[in-house]
């Protein structure tokens, strides 16, 4: 018998080194066949699978691809060596049907908005609307892609005329007409039951504000795409975890500034009315404006700190397409290292919160430096475990990687760990320039709206 397997994400471009994967997902009661094909594989002889049992995420296997096709045998053989996991009862049973907007922030990236919303709206989650946020476009290619593509009633278009992901997403959170507000970035494909996942996470307590969902590359097609899968957590967390400050887990003593552990911007959802308690976003934080990031963990510490819950949901999945070449990768470190300094400066601003971080900084001092420190492998095949939540690189050389690459590489880390150095005082060049949260009049226009939809 013969499966065929569909890449997670549609290719743009062929690999361009050795050890490209191609990647997909599988699941287990599908493995009894003896033949895999893979579709669109041309170039590749690694494959990386995420396994899961129904909805369930048991883990990701690489094995080899050859002409195509991944072996049978040799792919159960790999996927028994992953721990076991028995069904989330939260995703055993139907999630409450709420009203939920999905928000798609973007700027003149029409090639990759295109994919993210086909995949979208294939979603089966019965109640949702989709929101197009424009921010700051130079051309008009968005509102065109939308506009002639997309006539689909559950589909709206919105201008944040003024550049940052923080506004971009406040403007989403004003005008969402749902109960729930779905974020995912641009350059993802969701798979179809991410939103009822999220959904159902909503559903194990009353008090969730926020729930964040897994975030695997789902491109691995060059050496840099590669380098920052290694780099990043977004898809390390597999057992579904409810977080609340008044019960600190005793394994994360950093709790609750938790960088890498609650999830990322591309892939998470707030209850509306939490998220407007706290003033939404901070627009001095983010894309689009000199701190470049930071703007995810600040909404995600916010939220725990009001008394809300945040829950992990893994099986909530979305597939992202890293940056592909190594300017933008150095780009992307830079904006991380920029953005955490710059979050960490807001916290030592709050006299509450300054005093916890505080009590924290031997810890995350060493845990930045280790970070810097640490050094991709030419080929990672990864795979995670539940019980350490830690990630196995076995490296395999690759004769045509150039080696001036492989130290470009190799230095990510510290010049993400420079630039934490250049975000307070950037931070303080934009609160000089009036950005923070929202405004009275922002929020008016928000209750305003949630009366009208109610």
């Amino acid at each position: 018998m013969t499966l065929s397997l569909h890449p997670a994400m549609p290719r743009f471009a062929a690999p361009d080194w050795a050890g490209a994967q191609w990647v997909g997902g599988i699941d287990r009661r599908d493995t009894r066949h003896d033949e895999i094909r893979l579709q669109d594989a041309e170039g590749y002889t690694r494959a990386r699978l995420l396994v899961r049992n129904g909805r369930t995420v048991l883990g990701f296997v690489t094995v080899d691809a050859s002409n195509g096709g991944v072996n049978g045998g040799e792919l159960r053989r790999a996927i028994e060596k992953l721990p076991a996991r028995d069904p989330s009862p939260v995703s055993a049973r139907p999630p409450t049907a709420r009203s939920v907007t999905v928000v798609v922030c973007t700027r003149d990236r029409p090639d990759h908005l295109r994919t993210a919303l086909q995949s979208i709206l294939e979603l089966d989650y019965p109640n949702f609307t989709v929101l197009i946020v424009d921010n700051a476009p130079r051309t008009a290619k968005t509102h065109d892609l939308v506009r002639d593509e997309f006539a689909d009633p559950r589909v709206s278009y919105r201008l944040a005329p003024i550049a940052g992901t923080s506004r971009a997403r406040n403007v989403a959170l004003v005008y969402a007409p749902g109960d729930i507000v779905a974020y995912v970035d641009d350059d993802v494909v969701v798979d179809r039951y991410w939103l009822t996942e999220i959904m159902a996470a909503f559903d194990l307590a009353a008090d969730v504000g926020c729930v964040t969902g897994l975030v695997p590359s789902g491109e691995l097609r060059t050496r840099v795409q590669q380098s920052f899968d290694e780099r990043v957590s977004w898809a390390k967390n597999l057992d579904q975890t409810l977080y609340r400050l008044s019960a600190p887990p005793p394994n994360l003593p950093l709790f609750p500034f938790c960088i890498g552990d609650y999830g990322t911007g591309a892939n998470f959802a707030l209850h509306r009315e939490t998220a407007l308690g706290i003033l939404g976003f901070d627009s001095a934080l983010g894309g689009g404006v000199p701190t470049y990031g930071g703007e995810d963990i600040d909404i995600f510490v916010r939220t725990l700190l009001s008394g809300a819950a945040l829950v992990v949901q893994p099986s909530a999945i979305t597939w992202h397409r890293h940056r592909d070449d190594l300017a933008a990768l150095t780009k992307q470190a830079r904006g991380y290292g920029t953005g955490l300094g710059a979050w960490a400066a807001k916290l030592l601003s709050s006299r509450r919160t300054a005093c916890l971080v505080i009590a924290r900084a031997p810890r995350a001092l060493k845990r930045l430096v280790g970070i810097a420190r640490t050094k991709p492998g030419p080929d990672a095949a990864t795979s995670i475990t539940a019980d350490t939540r830690t990630t196995k690189t076995a490296a395999t050389p690759d004769p045509g990687q150039p080696d001036e690459l492989s130290r470009v590489l190799a230095r990510m880390g510290w010049i993400e760990l420079a630039s934490v150095f250049t975000g307070p005082l950037r931070l303080a060049a934009l609160r000089r320039a009036g950005y923070g949260h929202l405004n009275i009049d922002e929020l008016a226009v928000a209750r305003s709206l949630t009366r009208t939809v109610t």
